[in-house]
């Protein structure tokens, strides 16, 4: 028998479908009283286990190499966590026109979350870019998100942000920081098992998210905080937020090619620089924003569906663009200076 596989014409990511069918069981069955316990206690130790994972994988002398690239990964993090923030404040305006005051909250905490690692990794790679970049440039910004993400939250947020506190900050850094931490210092022993064995690992990754998307969703269900939204106020903040990816797409191609970066370090920049971390972004959002971190995390979710399914487009159609010539040079000088 042949294994069966999604087909290729299918525009929707099957991850996609299974966050959606996270929602909709949170929604006709959500986790109450005990069972609510139960399921906050293990997407909490999902999300310390998933980043305990990454710091297992990421080679610390490939992060040292990264440095040597200090200018791609500088304007990842200026795209990260101050053109996106920016672009937030701005969206200030379209309160209370197209969106309400709490889904505007939710929209700017989007804007300060840090990149992603995984999705990253796998677009630049399928576009024929600069991989090892996007590996450095996802996992410093998930590393500086884990401080600079509470940080502007208090900044910006306000009493909007559910209560920052030191307390706060601690326990995102217990939550996400020392797992990492602890996957590095062990990374010796258990690298080569985490290598041999990523795919099932992966899977473990994407469980984790969908634990903590049911989590979130089930508390908001029985806050009973979704009568809020209405259709149209959904409908308004997807165009908002397709708004919102265009430019960031548009400003990291672009922007990235009058800083004169080569082919394949512009695909990593647009591709880390434009998107944003369902991972690193729930669990600072349920310490942030408590009882009101399921409606306040809804703007990522969606987003977070959209650039996947957008990325994989611009990703296929990079994969088709025929390779510079000074690309190859640039590519063939950044491996002898390696080396």
């Amino acid at each position: 028998m042949k294994r069966l596989q999604w087909p290729s014409w299918m525009p929707v990511d099957p991850y996609v479908l299974l966050l959606l069918g996270t929602v909709g069981l949170a929604a006709l069955l959500p986790a109450r009283d005990t069972a609510a316990d139960v399921a906050s206690g293990a997407s909490t130790a999902a999300i310390a286990f998933l980043f305990f994972l990454y710091g297992a994988r990421l080679s610390t002398r490939e992060a040292l190499d990264g440095l040597r690239h200090w200018r791609l990964h500088t304007t990842v993090l200026v795209c990260t966590f101050v053109v996106f923030p920016l672009l937030g404040l701005a969206a200030r305006g379209l309160v209370p026109v197209f969106l309400t005051h709490p889904l505007y909250q939710g929209l700017l905490f989007l804007t300060l979350v840090p990149s992603t690692i995984q999705s990253s990794i796998a677009f630049t790679s399928i576009a024929r870019g600069n991989v090892p970049a996007a590996i450095c440039a996802g996992s410093f910004s998930s590393l500086a998100g884990i401080v600079v993400t509470p940080l502007l939250a208090a900044a910006l947020l306000g009493s909007g942000g559910g209560g920052f506190s030191a307390d706060s900050l601690v326990e995102i850094v217990l939550q996400l920081l020392v797992p990492f931490a602890a996957g590095q210092v062990l990374r010796r022993w258990i690298g080569g098992f985490v290598t041999r064995h990523k795919k099932v690992l992966g899977l473990v990754d994407r469980g984790s998210i969908l634990l903590v998307v049911y989590t979130a969703f089930s508390e908001g269900v029985v806050q009973g905080i979704w009568h809020q939204v209405s259709p149209v106020r959904l409908g308004a903040l997807l165009v908002v937020e397709a708004v919102l990816l265009s430019v960031m797409l548009a400003l990291t191609w672009y922007g990235a090619k009058a800083l004169r970066f080569g082919r394949e370090d512009r695909i990593a920049i647009q591709f880390a620089g434009s998107k944003k971390s369902l991972a690193s972004g729930l669990p600072m959002a349920s310490v942030l924003f408590g009882a009101h971190a399921s409606l306040a995390v809804l703007p990522l979710m969606l987003f977070h569906q959209m650039q996947l399914m957008v990325c994989a487009v611009i990703a296929k159609r990079r994969a088709r663009d025929p390779l510079e010539a000074s690309s190859r040079e640039a590519a063939t000088e950044r491996a002898s200076a390696t080396a």
